[in-house]
């Protein structure tokens, strides 16, 4: 029986053979599913999610959501794009979707780090901030 540790370990090694030039190659993560589903070695089902787990994190790493209460100017998206792509480096998929629950500003997702400008993160912080709680209005300390 593979230990929880050698089947990451090999996750993480099939995972290393689908990366082109630090990119990840969907051809070759199609290949490498097909012969570990072939080989059928013990735990490949384990390998699979764990593999899995690798690509969904690699492709949330390389996307980026903006959210903003409006539509924004194709100045704006540019500058935007601009700086992610200074910080996170090319080759970042985009995805500008408008919210009006942000009543303004800015919020930013890229993998797992978020970056919220948006003026209702900063009344709910206000909100917390005098003991308030956001959801009801109420005084969260009586």
């Amino acid at each position: 029986m593979k230990t929880a540790k050698q089947i990451e370990r090999e996750a993480r090694q099939c995972f290393r053979l689908c990366l082109v030039e630090g990119r990840l190659d969907e051809n070759r993560a199609r290949i490498v599913v097909q012969r570990i589903v072939e080989s059928r070695q013990r735990g490949y089902l384990q390998l699979l999610g764990r593999f899995q787990r690798l690509i969904r994190n690699e492709y949330a790493r390389r996307s980026a959501e903006i959210q903003s209460a409006l539509p924004l100017s194709s100045e704006l998206k540019n500058s935007v794009q601009t700086g992610l792509t200074s910080v996170y480096g090319p080759g970042l998929s985009w995805l500008f979707t408008e919210n009006p629950a942000l009543i303004g500003g800015v919020r930013l997702k890229v993998g797992s780090d978020v970056y919220d400008g948006s003026v209702r993160s900063a009344l709910m912080a206000l909100a917390r901030s005098f003991g308030i709680s956001a959801e009801n209005g109420r005084n969260a300390r009586a």
